[in-house]
């Protein structure tokens, strides 16, 4: 997330919160979809961590594209933290490692957004190839331990690293050291955000498998094939997860707002300043009990940066973000915005993808969850390898993008963007054993090729 919201309408009661979440039901015809990646900077020489300090750390790479792009800087404490497209909507941001992030404008087609992340690397490397600056596509740094790793100057992740010890062991691990892919998608009304959210959080594990690839901790195989993806085992477990009561009678936006009064918060902005809140609910904060802020109450911009500090597979805001998948290298990102726009937005693909979800229990839809970071394709449900289901849903997107028909310049519909997965289908590999292999064999058990072969 680029920036904190500014609005400071007081709330006064809990139907704003749900009309906070309804104000984003759009009619389909302006259904949109976001994309957003990571991306670990590293030196090109020695293949290091990237600080923000000095003449060719993050900060300079960010002040070289505020001057390229015309983007409006963000700035905290003199410190530019990212830089915002007021025309377009899209923004640069940094995560607490450095990780450099795309939040992608919303567009229309998945061409659209191929052509947004081709801009924005090109742009990226006419800046950061002079400063010493190269990018790795991997869902978790492969060689670095977290002491290597410099902390980027936003107050917010001082809070959260002082506060993710105490609530799980892969917290930092989590904020310094992994990246992902996102894509956000809208929905038309409550019924139609709830069968979309029951059908991704169920096959978020099969994006999981097809993008893992994050198999290595400091230079060595750490026994899974998305580690990023273990890692949200055990991060923060009251704002992650499965959300099973998704799946109950009566859910809608008034469980959700429910769910999120109760998780912690991190803080609480006012003005340039982040006041530390962690381990208080909005709840006790909206019922004017927070011990930091004694009588005051919530305004909208506290719902909205709160709502941006929860992290289930996939998270309810306005629109849905599908949240399960490793960043990868720049071929494969506009495929994760194929597959679930192919799924979720045409009626016939989602119908069928919500048959072959909808008999899992909540219990065997978290033990998927579970099993598929170190079993990727071979996790399995009732009866079925997870490798048959992710080809089943394949096809399913496949068939909706094509009746999307939404065509490029030369007449190609969205299903190209398909193809990246087909490949990994048709290996019956993930990204991460092919990475293994590699490692196993021509990259003689070292990491660094990896700096070249998954390079942006």
């Amino acid at each position: 997330m680029a920036r904190d919201q500014i609005d400071m309408t007081p709330l006064q009661s809990r139907d704003e919160l749900v009309a906070w979440f309804e104000a984003g039901c759009k009619d389909p015809s302006e259904f949109r979809m976001g994309t957003e990646h990571e991306k670990t900077p590293f030196t090109l020489e020695g293949h290091r961590p990237v600080p923000y300090e000095g003449a060719r750390g993050i900060g300079a790479l960010l002040e070289g594209m505020k001057l390229l792009l015309g983007w409006e800087p963000i700035m905290e404490k003199g410190n530019i933290i990212g830089l915002y497209d007021v025309t377009g909507g899209g923004a640069i941001s940094l995560e607490p490692g450095g990780q450099f992030e795309l939040s992608g404008a919303p567009v229309e087609t998945v061409h659209q957004t191929q052509s947004e992340l081709m801009a924005h690397l090109a742009q990226v490397r006419e800046i950061a190839t002079p400063l010493g600056i190269g990018f790795l596509g991997l869902g978790m740094t492969p060689s670095w331990s977290r002491a290597d790793i410099p902390v980027m100057p936003k107050g917010r992740y001082k809070i959260m690293t002082n506060y993710m010890p105490k609530v799980g062991q892969y917290g930092l691990d989590m904020m310094y050291r992994t990246c992902t892919v996102q894509t956000n998608l809208d929905f038309s009304s409550e019924a139609d955000m709830v069968k979309k959210l029951r059908v991704s959080l169920a096959l978020q594990p099969v994006a999981t498998a097809l993008f893992a690839n994050s198999p290595f901790t400091e230079g060595k195989p750490n026994g899974f094939l998305s580690f990023r993806s273990e890692i949200w085992r055990d991060t923060d477990n009251a704002r992650a997860g499965m959300m099973p009561w998704a799946f109950e009678d009566g859910m809608g936006f008034e469980r959700y707002v429910d769910y999120a009064l109760d998780v912690p918060m991190y803080f609480v902005k006012r003005g340039d300043d982040y006041i530390d809140v962690s381990g208080s609910s909005f709840r006790a904060f909206f019922d004017g009990r927070n011990n930091n802020l004694p009588g005051e109450r919530p305004t909208l911009s506290d719902w909205a940066n709160h709502l941006s500090t929860i992290f289930p597979e996939v998270r309810l805001k306005r629109y849905l973000e599908m949240r399960g998948s490793d960043g990868g290298p720049w071929g494969r990102l506009p495929a994760l915005s194929a597959f679930w726009a192919g799924l979720l937005y045409d009626n016939a693909a989602l119908d069928a993808a919500w048959d072959l979800v909808k008999h899992w229990t909540a219990p065997e839809r978290q033990a998927l969850r579970d099993d598929v970071p170190r079993f990727g394709f071979k996790a399995r449900i009732k009866d079925r390898y997870l490798f048959e289901i992710a080809k089943e849903c394949l096809v399913l997107a496949h068939a909706g993008l094509r009746r999307r028909g939404r065509i490029d310049a030369i007449g190609r519909d969205e299903t190209r963007h398909l193809e990246p997965l087909d490949r990994i289908i048709d290996s019956g590999r993930t990204p991460a054993e092919e990475m293994l292999e590699k490692f196993n064999g021509a990259w003689n058990g070292s990491v660094e090729p990896a700096y070249a072969e998954y390079a942006f």
